[in-house]
């Protein structure tokens, strides 16, 4: 069972895109329902694919890389918990930019959403 890309992008916290520490960020609620990943493909920034290495999703100050996602140590995310996605080393300049992500879900295949978002000056 494929899950439409339209409610996967619900996932993303709009206005949450932000610069911090050497990096950038943004913030996911999953108010859809329990899930989790067994790999998370290459994240796109305005069409610019991040390393997996540079990626992590922090969780209650935890972080877990995306490099190190597999389908033996997967990537879970409750239903009604949030979660910052952080790249590390790489800075976005003010206005508009593009993100795309996805993921790979055993039984389910890949799963992908895009999301537009600003950061302000």
């Amino acid at each position: 069972m494929q899950v439409p890309s339209f409610l996967l992008r619900r996932l993303y916290v709009k206005g949450s895109l932000r610069n911090e520490d050497g990096g950038c960020a943004f913030d996911l609620q999953n108010a859809l329902g329990s899930g989790y990943a067994d790999q998370v493909l290459p994240l796109l920034i305005d069409g610019e694919a991040i390393p997996p290495e540079q990626c992590a999703f922090v969780i209650d100050g935890s972080a877990q890389p995306f490099s190190e996602i597999t389908a033996d140590n997967p990537m879970t995310l409750a239903m009604n918990r949030d979660l910052t996605v952080r790249i590390d080393g790489h800075t976005l300049a003010s206005g508009d930019h593009s993100i795309e992500m996805a993921f790979i879900v055993t039984g389910m295949g890949e799963m992908r959403f895009d999301v537009k978002d600003t950061i302000d000056a």
